[in-house]
């Protein structure tokens, strides 16, 4: 086996890869227990180039150079670039920042040009907004309107210019398991075609070894997923819920713009039933980032995200701030978390931990989760950095990491605000929800002997109604350049997927056993998960989410990647049809933004990987 020496750039390390791929199997059908893969030992690797990993790549660069210990650091990052999978609203809480950085304003290229201004929140009816309190957790004095996509690529500079190998276009595809526990990661394959068969382009994945395995891959992470899962780590938690962000960036007529100002919404376009809420953010260079965020436990399945930030530029405010030489210059779409304390799962398991938004800390009374990733990857760096100190051949253990972050300020900035999202799930409904929060955020603060507990275990995808029980929505026809179909918004994410790749997105039933706690025989971690694909699970897809739902993901996907199409050829026995129905996934069209992964009522799509730097290309989200 190949062990690959230290690596300082990505060609090299892709050059690696190549020399290592097996001619005589090309155009052969890929079969990954019979590849060889090279193999390059590290200290620490980091799953994803977010705040989170990337702080956790610079704090561990800090601390190689305060105690004298040479520490080998690799980021993976799925995005051809860094940042270009990065999208937030964002107002950054710069706390984190000043702690793992404090000299960050004296830097001539940092990107938080644009301090926070005055900030409001207005309640929207169809056709007036109405001022009303703004909670003390959403004063933004002292923070920064930014583009997460950039400040993600400037502390990727920094943290190359310490030493930190990052690797732009490698996918976390796989956990590299040992008997007791996680032992690194392995690469995406390169050059499969559709089939899987292997193209003359083939490039097996790599395993790197590592000490410790960070995961910062964002919401509901694909490798995440599987080691919460494999390793009962929310046994105890409630289940985590989501919310999804749907944004534009739009350069405004200088009569509309005013630097800093931050605007919150209530209300219209969404119904009373329907927890959301939209902004407005003024950014620098005479930008406005805007949006609307849902909560993912909706229930009427004829709702679509897009169409409701279309339909809600509609409302004379959003009509007079887009008028005159306006422009809209980027669109995207991303899942977040949502379900606050009660949510956030075991932090460690043997080998590594999870950090930022791979385990969800997002502070939703604030609307702001960028601060405390930072500091969850500083405080994971600061145990991995002491663990492999002290490792053995044993995988290490991260079980201080989570004592630390229990202590640190992260931990009271989310204690404070546990009961507010959770409000909204009670039996006082949303209006009491409403009226809860705002009790809860101006004097309760937190200081309450209880906690709202998701009882029932329900996910988002278990809120969803059946079409029978719902009322379609009637949205208006796009008006552009006000608002246009999706396909045309979509062409500002420079989404581009190889066509001749296997679809990343897979219909697939788990075996229950996988689970850990499950009844019967815990497998091996060596051991599969096992799975089940192929055409009779794609037909009772269909069958319930056509027959039950109204095929929701037809409408619902920010992306168009989902169709469910008349195909009368597939249907009946050994097909993957029914009632006349077929679904259709344009891969290619996907902008990673885990929704469908969520959402199906079904909970049989499993998002997986593509070929590395295929997905959007984000500059300015």
């Amino acid at each position: 086996m190949l062990r690959v020496t230290r690596t300082t750039s990505c060609a090299r390390l892709k050059a690696v890869r190549f020399l290592h791929a097996t001619p005589g199997q090309r155009r052969e059908l890929f079969d990954p227990k019979n590849v060889e893969r090279a193999e390059d030992e590290v200290d620490v690797c980091i799953v994803g180039a977010g705040p989170a990993g990337l702080s956790a790549a610079i704090r561990l660069k800090q601390l190689e150079q305060e105690k004298g210990r040479e520490i080998r650091v690799v980021v993976l990052e799925k995005g051809g670039e860094v940042g270009s999978h990065v999208l937030s609203g964002a107002v950054v809480e710069p706390r984190a920042l000043n702690e793992l950085l404090p000299d960050w304003q004296s830097r001539d290229d940092h990107p938080l040009t644009q301090p926070a201004g005055s900030s409001h929140m207005r309640f929207f009816t169809k056709s007036a907004t109405i001022p009303i309190p703004h909670p003390p957790q959403m004063n933004n004095k002292g923070n920064y309107i930014v583009s997460l996509s950039r400040v993600t690529a400037w502390l990727a500079s920094i943290a190359e210019e310490m030493g930190v190998e990052i690797y732009p276009g490698f996918a976390g595809a796989g956990i590299v398991y040992g008997k007791n526990g996680v032992l690194g990661v392995r690469t995406n394959e390169v050059g499969l075609d559709r089939e899987g068969r292997m193209k003359d382009s083939f490039e097996p994945g790599m395993e790197f070894r590592a000490k410790v395995t960070l995961l910062g891959e964002g919401a509901h992470g694909s490798l995440s997923k599987e080691v919460i899962r494999r390793f009962g780590l929310r046994e105890g938690k409630d289940p985590q819920t989501y919310g999804i962000g749907v944004k534009e960036v739009w350069r405004v007529d200088p009569s509309q713009y005013r630097p800093g100002e931050i605007i919150h919404t209530m209300g219209w376009p969404l119904d009373w039933r329907t927890y959301g809420g939209g902004w407005v953010y003024h950014m620098d260079e005479g930008l406005v980032s805007l949006g609307l965020v849902i909560g993912l436990d909706y229930a009427n399945p004829y709702l679509s995200p897009y169409r409701e930030l279309q339909r809600m530029k509609h409302h004379p405010y959003f009509q007079r701030l887009l008028s005159g030489d306006s422009s809209r210059i980027a669109y995207g779409a991303r899942t977040l978390n949502e379900g606050g304390l009660q949510a956030v799962p075991k932090l460690h398991f043997p080998g590594g931990a999870l950090i930022g938004c791979s385990a969800g800390f997002v502070n939703v009374a604030k609307i702001k989760g960028t601060h405390n990733a930072m500091k969850s990857g500083m405080v994971a760096a600061e145990a991995a950095f002491e663990a492999v100190e002290n490792s053995t051949d044993e995988p290490t253990d991260m079980s201080k990491y989570e004592e630390n972050l229990q202590k640190s300020w992260v931990w009271s900035d989310l204690h404070e605000v546990r009961n507010l999202r959770p409000s909204f799930n009670t039996p006082l409904g949303i209006w009491g929800g409403i009226a809860y929060s705002g009790l809860d955020s101006m004097f309760l603060k937190g200081r309450v002997p209880w906690t709202f507990r998701n009882k029932s275990g329900a996910s988002d995808a278990a809120h969803t109604k059946r079409a029978s029980e719902c009322q379609p929505i009637e949205y208006p026809a796009f008006q552009p350049p006000l608002s246009t179909d999706l396909l045309t918004s979509l062409a500002l994410t420079g989404t581009n997927h190889a066509e001749d790749q296997p679809i990343h997105l897979r219909v697939r039933q788990y075996a229950k056993q996988n689970a850990a706690g499950a009844e019967g025989e815990k497998p091996s971690l060596e051991q599969e998960e096992q799975y089940t694909e192929g055409p009779a699970i794609k037909r009772e897809h269909v069958k319930r989410n056509v027959g039950e739902f109204a095929g929701l993901l037809g409408r619902s996907c920010p992306a168009q990647v989902y169709e469910y199409v008349d195909d009368e050829a597939s249907q009946g026995e050994g097909g993957e049809g029914w009632g006349g129905k077929k679904l259709v996934i344009n891969s290619q069209n996907c902008i990673h933004c885990k929704f469908c992964d969520i959402k199906v009522p079904t909970q049989d799509i499993t998002w997986t990987v593509p070929e590395g730097g295929g997905g959007p290309k984000y500059t300015i989200t």
